[in-house]
């Protein structure tokens, strides 16, 4: 549940912190005190949209924290997911914006994107608005409801992932029929570049090849002149440089080298040996250079030949360069392929489609199957839940219709009733009456609060459109509640404000410079007077006090 609960900077608020304790809290104040302020707050750490303009002071940023004691167990999984650290006693939440309006998430301390926060935060409260009293005049609501009370999640979550492939699988097959389409209207432009291309057979790596063959070929007599003098000058005669280094190691093994060195000149005859012996490979490299040069014309006129081809082909084909031809190549390859016997490929996808279909109905029938058992299940509890509310005639039902496969499944569900003897029962929308649609409201958050074990359930002016009796039981039902979970609301009427365990009262004060709400809880004599106030006005008299003093024991 709900313990602790910091404001910090956000729009009349300064500097809030405070404490709930278990049961049912009620929130009162007058209109525009701040009481909406609070929830806008705590609405941030649901993963709500942070505005910079919500921040009071520009200088510094607003932060909203929340400390909840004994998080579900079931959270730690969403803990695991996230590598985020879990601590079965407390869970503490914090959302924190700058003035520039950049937000930063956190859960026990470590940072967390929104849909992160979203899915911790969402697990730990609820806040039910007058905006969810009008989502429930909406039939769009109101499969996720059914949903919510069947349980079906996994089920749910496991035909929407087949659905998505499904969809991806459709558009793919579309993308390829059009492709296939396209490229059969262009069939014999590319049959014919492709027969181009096939007598050219370009590889990579061969322009640089001939290019090499063709500068040796036009150039071979000089090149044939350049290493046959370099060749003499390693080994054309006596003056050679072979010749040369076999007389030095000949003249030099006439010496008596221990004079010079310890070795008795052992290292030096090495060095030269070394010597020698490059010498000979590099002249055999240079002889083989030479003899690989060849002046035959009629090669050199091929090689040209083929080296002018394939420049035309990159012009022609408007490429950069031999590699991008040779990929061209391979994509006509493929796309005349694809053109030719792309059908076959199609006919595969399809069946897989076909497959995937026939297990999305039978999810999809899994899935109105137990919607209907819900529904039904569903309909008689909330019957017997919002008939003491003052809607004795209430008949309630929901109506489930099939139609075409969609993200959801194959349902649609209305929510119809009928408020009066004799008349048939009409979508919600049509009847329901503000204050009907509040009851309805609440009876359904306390079916769903139980059936989804949520620790805090925050009800926002729930009880708009009623008073008397009826405010009085949907305050017994809240508080009946609290019994079971921690249940907060914010309520202008004294017959559901005396129902609660705890009281806070809202209110503001002027400085000079601005604004500021103030929150604190009510001790006894205070809540008689607060409720003494929200009975008669701003005169206070004994009667009013008579009659709060009345409603508190009647708690």
């Amino acid at each position: 549940m709900l313990t602790n609960l910091i404001i910090k900077n956000y729009a009349l608020i300064d500097d809030l912190n405070l404490s709930f304790l278990p049961g049912f809290t009620i929130i009162t104040g007058e209109t525009g005190a701040g009481k909406s302020i609070m929830l806008g707050a705590l609405s941030l750490l649901l993963g709500e949209r942070a505005e910079s303009k919500a921040i009071s002071d520009k200088t510094r940023k607003s932060v909203i924290e929340a400390n909840f004691s004994s998080p579900n167990p079931e959270l730690k999984k969403v803990f695991d997911e996230n590598g985020l650290e879990w601590n079965p006693a407390e869970l503490i939440v914090r959302r924190e914006v700058s003035p520039s309006g950049r937000s930063r998430a956190f859960v026990n301390d470590t940072p967390v994107t929104l849909p992160i926060l979203s899915a911790v935060t969402g697990n730990l409260v609820d806040i039910h608005s007058q905006h969810s009293n009008i989502l429930l005049s909406q039939s769009s609501s109101h499969l996720s409801i059914i949903d919510a009370y069947a349980a079906d999640g996994d089920l749910l979550h496991s035909y929407k992932e087949d659905f998505a492939r499904y969809v991806s699988l459709r558009s793919r097959i579309k993308k390829i029929k059009a492709r296939i389409e396209k490229n059969r209207e262009n069939r014999d432009y590319i049959a014919f570049q492709l027969e181009q291309l096939d007598k050219i057979k370009p590889k990579e790596g061969e322009l640089r090849q001939v290019e090499q063959e063709f500068d040796m070929l036009s150039d071979a007599d000089q090149i044939r002149e350049d290493l046959g003098e370099a060749y003499g000058f390693l080994d054309g005669g006596e003056r050679s440089l072979n010749a040369l280094l076999a007389e030095t190691t000949a003249a030099l093994g006439k010496v008596n080298l221990s004079l010079f060195a310890e070795d008795g000149g052992e290292e030096l005859m090495k060095r030269l040996e070394v010597l020698r012996i490059e010498l000979k490979d590099i002249t055999e490299t240079v002889y083989d250079y030479l003899e690989a040069v060849d002046s035959d014309p009629a090669r050199l006129a091929k090689v040209t030949e083929r080296m002018n081809t394939i420049y035309d082909a990159i012009k022609h084909f408007k490429v950069m360069d031999e590699k991008e031809l040779v990929a061209l190549h391979k994509d006509l390859q493929q796309r005349l392929y694809s053109i030719d016997n792309g059908d076959e490929d199609v006919s595969a996808l399809e069946r897989e489609a076909r497959h995937l279909a026939k297990e999305l109905k039978r999810k999809a029938d899994l899935l109105s199957e137990v919607r209907r058992e819900a529904a039904d299940r569903f309909a008689a509890l909330l019957t017997s839940t919002a008939i003491p509310l003052g809607l004795p005639n209430l008949r309630f039902d929901v109506a489930l219709s099939q139609g075409k496969l969609t993200v959801d499944g194959q349902d649609t569900a209305d929510f119809i009733c009928s408020f009066n003897k004799n008349h048939s029962m009409q979508p919600m929308s049509r009847i329901a009456s503000g204050g009907e649609i509040a009851r309805l409201m609440l009876s359904i958050k306390s079916i769903m609060a139980k059936s989804m074990n949520l620790p805090t359930v925050i009800f926002d002016e729930v009880d708009t459109g009623v008073s008397g009796e009826i405010a009085d039981k949907m305050g017994e039902m809240m508080h009946s509640m609290g019994g079971e979970m921690q249940v907060m609301a914010i309520t202008h009427l004294p017959q559901v404000a005396a129902k609660g365990d705890s009281h806070y009262k809202v209110y503001k004060t002027d400085r000079e410079d601005r604004t500021v709400s103030h929150v604190r809880r009510l001790e006894s004599e205070e809540r008689v007077r607060e409720l003494a106030a929200m009975l008669s006005g701003s005169s206070v008299n004994e009667a009013a006090l008579a009659n709060a003093r009345v409603l508190l024991g009647e708690r």
